[in-house]
């Protein structure tokens, strides 16, 4: 692992997500760019003090030299944005895959980088989103890819926080502050944070990809150089249409992600705080709500369920979800250069690059004066 020492909060979901399946072991990091707090969290992690490194140049030169038994097989990064492009290219020149937080980069140019740098290798590359890893988001993505609810419509997605509702990053807040400084978090702060999920979310489970973008991008508290909100309409290439809004300066809102997804034939709905179930809307019928580990549901979002029906499973769990998936494919790895990408069960370097493009189409239409704007085609 690089990054997610002292103070951090994401390091330890991803470590808390990794050893749930008893298929992974962390066994060495770089966990802070100040080198003794780096190794003091290491230690604290119960890991050899000699594997515990200063820098993840050094870590990866000295996990390269270890026999194959022992050394390292992929990196996880959980620094911020800026260093996720440098990272992963270091990690794969010295042949190790990389599973990293999102966005990939910060910008589109660095992802098509990346993706060289993957087709020249051969190599593993996962990006951690894991909102698609929920059952009930599986099961939704299945069932309207089967017709369930007609010909998509109407796209709906929101995400809503509240922690950035006043200035926190001048009071001490270190997730805050970095979010918000555009040389840390690229060219935007809220639509990078989390807009990036809403997008990712909403074309994996519809099925759809956003051709056009008009977007607005609000800098709501005095002083902030990047957006804390901000809405876009979407046009997707089916001819569906779409809003997608994202905050964090929803005062009282926590985590508050919810997708609903409108066709011709009937609606499906989704709420984050409320993962385990999902409202199935069939035209002139009943709603129906279906629940995780119920018997009725496909075998893939069974395949991602951990515990009995009438349970509490959620976000720990669908974050664990992309490490086995991820695990899965780096056992089962043969050295391909120029071949890229993994199957659909951990996004990869297309949806890096979609996210990347997704990030710089809203800045760039709001900047505009919300005009609309076509979404590189990354393909």
């Amino acid at each position: 692992m690089v990054g997610g020492g002292e103070g951090a909060f994401i390091g330890a979901v991803h470590r808390h997500a990794a050893s749930l399946d008893d298929q992974l072991e962390l066994v060495c990091g770089a966990f802070s760019s100040d080198a003794q707090r780096g190794r003091r969290s290491g230690v604290a992690l119960h890991l050899d003090p000699q594997r515990c490194y200063a820098d993840y140049d050094e870590m990866f030169r000295a996990e390269q030299a270890l026999d194959a038994s022992e050394r390292m097989e992929f990196v996880s990064i959980v620094t911020p944005n800026s260093l996720h492009f440098p990272i992963a290219c270091a990690a794969l020149e010295h042949d190790f895959h990389v599973l990293s937080d999102k966005p990939a980069t910060i910008s589109l140019s660095q992802a098509q980088d990346l993706y060289g740098e993957l087709e020249a290798t051969g190599l593993l590359y996962g990006l951690t989103h894991p909102y698609t890893s929920y059952p009930m988001v599986i099961e939704a993505r299945q069932r309207i890819a089967k017709g369930a609810i007609g010909k998509v419509r109407k796209v709906l997605v929101e995400y809503t926080q509240g922690w950035l509702a006043d200035a926190v990053e001048h009071k001490g807040n270190e997730q805050a502050r970095w979010r918000l400084d555009p040389a840390i978090a690229g060219p935007s702060g809220c639509m990078a944070d989390i807009g990036v999920h809403a997008f990712h979310l909403a074309e994996t489970v519809s099925g759809q990809r956003v051709t056009d973008i008009c977007a607005t991008l609000n800098r709501t508290v005095p002083g902030r150089k990047l957006d804390d909100d901000g809405s876009a309409f979407l046009q997707f290439d089916s001819g569906a249409h779409g809003v997608l809004t994202a905050s964090q300066i929803c005062v009282g809102e926590e985590n508050s992600l919810v997708l609903r997804i409108y066709g011709d034939a009937g609606s499906i709905a989704w709420n984050q705080q409320e993962p385990n179930s999902l409202w199935l809307k069939p035209a002139e019928q009943p709603a129906q709500q279906l629940r995780a580990a119920a018997a009725y549901l496909g075998a893939t979002a069974t395949n991602n369920t951990r515990v009995p029906a009438g349970h509490p499973e959620g976000y720990i769990e669908a974050f664990a979800n992309l490490y086995r998936n991820f695990a899965e494919h780096v056992r089962g790895f043969r050295p391909t250069p120029g071949s890229i990408g993994l199957t659909t069960t951990v996004p990869g370097i297309r949806d890096a690059m979609r996210g990347m493009a997704f990030i710089e189409t809203v800045v760039a239409s709001s900047q505009a004066g919300s005009q609309w704007q076509r979404i590189p085609d990354i393909d």
